[in-house]
């Protein structure tokens, strides 16, 4: 068999990796992709594509699959290459906080795979304060300046200041992630040789809450107002007294829009020495 390709996403927290990853399962490109992904909660797929959906694989009509990644890449990748018919081409999704060589490092030691670059998301709107952050800026640099093909999102337009602190951070080919085709976007690449990033790495605490019992919206809108300054990432479904809502805090930035849902469910990160999970949870239990 030819060796099967690998493409790795990446970005910071929140810059749009998912949103990227459901538009291309999305595509008419007539491929088998194979996406394997961290936040599997978070795959929106049409029902229409959809053929079956399990606790850890979501299965389309148009070939593709999408699998979570659990805690060992190496078992992720045996079992792209173990299923059959085997993908045209697989997706692994980074995490937020990852280094994408690590990745792209594993991708290269397997010879029955063929690596075919880092695609790194950038958002375009919290950039500049990311930079700014000296605890955080290091890694966004090396996740930009690893990267094959940079993206901009969140932003209509590739302004000159945004391209000038893309340039410092030594971004190659940087585009804005437009609404054309993304098959021949990410697929169309030439990687750049690899090597282990060993750069500072900050620690992050994690938080999770599930609940059945309904907050006000009254209360909801207070808590996003008066988040901890040190909460960077939060997202998930939040089931209120008029509804749900799927809310994502990104930086200083807040969206909110209605959805169905029976539950809250929710994650948060931010970094550790600036936030812990007891003052997340004292936040949202207030």
């Amino acid at each position: 068999m030819t060796p099967l390709p690998v493409t790795v996403i990446a970005g910071y927290l929140g810059a749009g990796k998912t949103t990227l990853i459901n538009r291309l399962l999305a595509e008419n490109h007539g491929l088998r992709l194979m996406v394997i992904v961290n936040d599997f909660g978070a795959i929106n797929i049409d029902a229409d594509l959809l053929n079956s959906h399990t606790d850890d694989t979501i299965a389309l009509t148009n070939g593709c699959i999408c699998c979570t990644m659990g805690d060992d890449l190496h078992r992720a990748l045996d079992t792209a290459l173990d299923r059959r018919p085997r993908p045209d081409h697989l997706i692994i999704e980074a995490s937020g906080i990852a280094d994408p060589t690590v990745i792209a490092n594993a991708a290269i030691a397997e010879p029955d795979l063929s690596y075919a670059g880092i695609v790194t998301l950038v958002d375009g709107l919290n950039l500049p304060d990311l930079v700014d952050d000296p605890q955080i800026a290091p890694q966004i640099r090396r996740q930009i300046a690893t990267a094959d093909l940079v993206l901009a999102t969140k932003v209509g337009a590739l302004t000159q200041a945004l391209s000038d602190i893309l340039t410092k951070l030594e971004a190659r080919t940087p585009q804005l992630l437009g609404d054309t085709a993304l098959a021949p976007l990410l697929f169309g690449l030439t990687p750049l040789p690899k090597g282990r990033s060993d750069g500072p790495h900050p620690a992050y605490t994690t938080w999770h809450h599930h609940s059945d019992h309904p907050c006000s919206r009254a209360e909801l809108a207070e808590k996003l107002e008066n988040r901890p300054q040190g909460l960077y990432r939060f997202k998930g479904l939040i089931l209120t007294d008029d509804g749900g809502y799927e809310v994502h805090i990104v930086g200083r930035y807040v969206s909110a829009r209605r959805v169905r849902t029976d539950s809250t469910r929710l994650v948060a990160l931010g970094p550790a020495s600036r936030i812990t999970p007891d003052q997340i949870e004292a936040w949202w239990q207030a």
